[in-house]
């Protein structure tokens, strides 16, 4: 299996430019499958903290880079959709969003913002012993009782504290509710669902987002509920 990953190939969300070199890092195994964006390109591509792998193992192997609230050694770690990038000595914190055209773009947010991360409810199965295990975009799974999983449904999101492993707030999927799109070619745009259409068989089910100057449809699948404070900047 070759180490190396040609740029022409990269997914459309890896925020790398294609017609500079031939080559790029390959992501690790891990979360985010292969969407996820080697932690490498980030460091040295895009934040500019660091200009070889060499560099950028150093940085790592101090503790200083923290994805989700833990520490990160492996410079081929993929970082994925509501990743939460924090570099405590510089007192500065990211939250990994969707842009325009589906790329991934790293949002700034404050240290209290970075305390939790968001994720969409892909999956909800009963596991041995009666608990429900709830399985999120990039694999995270939680295991909750069936008492307090009744809440929870696929394609609603939720908000887990990288501490604590705990959910501390949720959105239902729904008419209404704020979404952004991360796929497609309205990736990156934000509003609410206006209607959602259900399609008989195995088609997939559309919805129709109202934003601030218009309107669009979309299939369920590229639709992301989220809530306001994970769409600003710094100090919101």
């Amino acid at each position: 299996m070759t180490n190396h990953q040609k740029r022409l190939a990269v997914p459309n969300s890896w925020p790398v430019e294609r017609k500079t070199d031939t080559f790029t890092v390959k992501a690790g195994a891990g979360p985010h499958g292969e969407s996820g964006v080697p932690l490498l390109i980030l460091l040295r591509d895009v934040l500019e903290y660091v200009d070889t792998r060499k560099e950028a193992r150093y940085a790592l192997n101090q503790d200083s880079v923290l994805v989700n609230g833990d520490a990160v050694s492996d410079e081929e770690r993929p970082i994925g959709m509501f990743d939460i990038l924090a570099f405590a000595e510089r007192e500065e914190y990211y939250r990994v969003f969707p842009d325009e055209g589906g790329r991934l773009a790293l949002t700034p947010i404050d240290a209290d913002a970075a305390d939790s991360r968001l994720g969409k409810i892909v999956s909800k199965t009963t596991v041995n012993g009666g608990d429900i295990q709830l399985t999120l975009h990039d694999g995270t799974t939680l295991h909750l009782d069936a008492e307090d999983a009744g809440q929870y449904s696929p394609k609603d999101s939720i908000v887990v504290d990288n501490e604590s492993k705990e959910i501390v707030a949720h959105f239902g999927y729904e008419e209404g509710a704020l979404v952004t799109a991360v796929a497609g070619q309205h990736a990156g745009q934000i509003g609410t669902i206006e209607t959602i259409d259900v399609t008989l068989g195995s088609g997939d089910n559309a919805v129709t987002v109202a934003t601030d100057d218009d309107a669009y449809e979309t299939v369920e699948e590229y639709v992301v509920v989220i809530d306001e404070n994970f769409t600003g900047g710094d100090g919101e």
